[in-house]
């Protein structure tokens, strides 16, 4: 299988960013938690690419659709004992996400998070996250729509180069856009807690006091109002009583 390689260094953080691109794999997470299960020590801030995938999946088991044109790509977090809880990673990714992809929209207010993983322009999917563990490290695998907008059922999606106007934006740029701003915002979260990105995280996403239905994976529905995050980055609903019920999985959807 043809490899390509290059390196680069972050223009916030004095880290080496190492990407690697494949044409075709089954799934990028699979393949770094196939490496890391094999004794394999990878750095953090390389990162794997493939132009396609055969077998992306997304949270909760769903399939991902990989069409050539978009980015799917991978990389690992070392979990060290002094990190913040682990179950927030998922908003580091989602800010870096963001980041990237406002840098290209030229902060154009309709993006926003959705959580607990995905990025939206005008309330239509962008982007994904997904995130797996292997003892102390974390795959964390990145979808984003660059090139082509695929079909979800249920939901509307929308591609960069659409929201942009930019026919000639492609996935390698957008990874090193991404990369970079991955690694500072690992650094913030390290440096200064959870907090400081919990707290990021929510002014980018659900409004206060917007009313949600949250889809559990095991049938049934809640409905409430948003009420933030918590520290582990469970979503706080407010019901209808004024009690407030953590939310650790399940979809979200207008109230």
């Amino acid at each position: 299988m043809q490899r390509l390689r290059y390196s680069t260094w972050s223009s916030v953080v004095t880290r080496a960013v190492a990407l690697e691109t494949v044409p075709l794999t089954g799934s990028t997470n699979a393949d770094l938690l196939a490496r890391l299960g094999s004794g394999e020590l990878i750095d953090e801030h390389y990162w794997l690419r493939a132009e396609r995938q055969e077998s992306g999946r997304g949270r909760l088991g769903r399939s991902w659709t990989s069409e050539a044109g978009n980015l799917f790509c991978s990389t690992v977090v070392h979990v060290n004992v002094a990190d913040p809880p682990v179950t927030t990673l998922s908003f580091v990714a989602a800010l870096a996400v963001h980041d990237a992809i406002a840098h290209r929209l030229g902060g154009q207010s309709s993006l926003r998070l959705k959580w607990p993983n995905d990025v939206e322009v005008g309330g239509a999917k962008i982007a994904g996250i997904l995130l797996e563990r292997l003892e102390r490290f974390v795959v964390v695998g990145i979808g984003i729509n660059v090139a082509h907008a695929p079909t979800i059922e249920g939901r509307r999606t929308i591609s960069m180069r659409e929201a942009c106007q930019d026919a000639a934006i492609g996935p390698a740029e957008v990874l090193v856009d991404l990369a970079d701003r991955f690694a500072v915002r690992l650094d913030v979260w390290r440096s200064r807690g959870s907090d400081a990105t919990l707290a990021q995280w929510s002014t980018r996403s659900h409004k206060p006091s917007e009313q949600l239905t949250v889809s559990n994976p095991g049938g049934g529905n809640l409905q409430g109002s948003f009420a933030g995050v918590s520290a582990d980055g469970a979503l706080r609903l407010r019901m209808p009583d004024g009690s407030i019920r953590d939310v650790y999985a399940g979809d979200i959807g207008p109230g």
